[in-house]
């Protein structure tokens, strides 16, 4: 009799919750049409963790993290499992955060050198997937140090050489491999691969001497047949320097003469043994200029001017620049002094006087029409020196 009373109420106490049930839907399901978003809330189903943990936002990962790198744990354990982490990460190519793990593991300082030599080798492996080869070179020698026989850290140690260009290194550290596993085929090809690019590197060196060798040479060669001219060349800096304004032409270095050059063309000797110079006419008037990229050292002016001025120039609005009505300057800058160059004059013979320096291995002069308004005003206040 008891028991069908017990039983009774059971049902009548199972029928409410049901009833209760359906009257009052279950909440805590997830959205159709969030259902992925909500799923990837869940520690064990996560795709990705987050980069910081917050206790409150997400509690049950926190303790599970908290669990699993509980620093009650030995060291060794605790680098294992950032060493596992590292790797999950190095899977999915997150090198980034798999530096962060490795890096980790190794600051638990485990008195398992293999272990530490692992992790510093895979994150070698990361660090040259992120393209840091030199810091991915590091590790790999530090797991070398722990571990010299370690066959994975002496193959990424030889990428890193091949990546920082260091091919004869590369080979080195190939051959020391094959000597642990001749038979590796990345070490093989590793080394093969190497080798040429360590020819080829020797060869471009060889080569670049060879043409250094020859530009030296010829650089003499000039320098010879300019100071034989007693033609005087002067630095760009030496305004810096007034003692060195007119420097001996065998004391100057033609490479750096040849450098300051803004023109690109440069002096050389034809097949006779004369100079051909690049030349600029400024015409201070109109702000304008013309480079003559090979002035021959026995053409005349006028041969120039004529070539030159046969058409009249754009800038020309009053076309009065015709070859009969220029006067042709060059500077004597140290005394603020103008010589007029005779137009029937040689190119040569104006480079010999003793007042003509040659800035940046670019002779220069100034032209302007001699009757014009402008050339009495520029004029006015110099001193002009007529030359025959």
């Amino acid at each position: 009799m008891e028991s069908n009373v017990v039983d009774s109420t059971s049902d009548d106490a199972m029928d409410a919750f049901l009833e209760k049930f359906r009257s009052q839907p279950y909440r805590g399901g997830f959205h159709e049409d969030q259902w992925e978003e909500e799923f990837d809330k869940i520690p064990l189903f996560m795709k990705k963790a987050p980069l910081e943990i917050d206790p409150k936002e997400n509690p049950d990962l926190a303790c599970l993290q908290s669990i699993i790198f509980d620093d009650e744990r030995s060291p060794e354990e605790q680098a294992k499992t950032y060493k596992d982490e590292g790797n999950d990460y190095f899977k999915e190519k997150n090198y980034k955060k798999a530096v962060i793990s490795y890096t980790e593991g190794l600051k638990k300082k485990c008195a398992d050198s293999d272990l530490n030599a692992v992790l510093y080798t895979n994150r070698a492996a990361a660090q040259y997937y992120l393209g840091n080869f030199r810091s991915a070179l590091n590790d790999v020698m530090a797991a070398r140090k722990l571990k010299p026989c370690h066959l994975k850290a002496i193959i990424r140690g030889a990428l890193c050489h091949l990546e920082l260009k260091n091919f004869a290194e590369a080979v080195i550290w190939c051959d020391e491999g094959l000597q642990i596993d001749a038979k590796e085929k990345k070490l093989l090809d590793m080394r093969a691969k190497a080798d040429k690019l360590k020819r080829i590197e020797q060869r471009d060196i060889r080569k670049a001497k060879l043409k250094e060798k020859k530009e030296h040479n010829q650089n003499e060669i000039l320098i010879r047949a300019i100071k034989a001219r007693n033609i005087q060349l002067v630095s760009e800096t030496a305004d810096e320097d007034e003692d060195s304004a007119s420097e001996d032409v065998g004391e100057l270095s033609l490479d750096r003469l040849i450098s300051e050059n803004p023109y690109g063309a440069r002096v050389n000797l034809d097949d006779q043994g004369r100079l051909n110079w690049p030349v600029l006419f400024l015409y201070p008037e109109y702000a304008q200029s013309d480079f003559i990229s090979a002035f021959h050292e026995d053409t005349r002016f006028i041969d120039h001017l004529m070539v030159m001025f046969g058409e009249i120039p754009s800038w020309d609005l009053e076309q009065k620049y015709c070859p009969d009505n220029l006067e042709v300057y060059f500077e004597d800058e140290e005394r603020a002094e103008l010589y007029r160059v005779p137009v029937e004059s040689t190119l040569l013979q104006m480079l010999q006087h003793p007042r003509y320096f040659i800035k940046a291995l670019t002779p220069a002069f100034l032209v302007c029409v001699g009757s014009s308004a402008f050339c009495k005003n520029y004029l006015r206040g110099r001193k002009v020196h007529q030359m025959k």
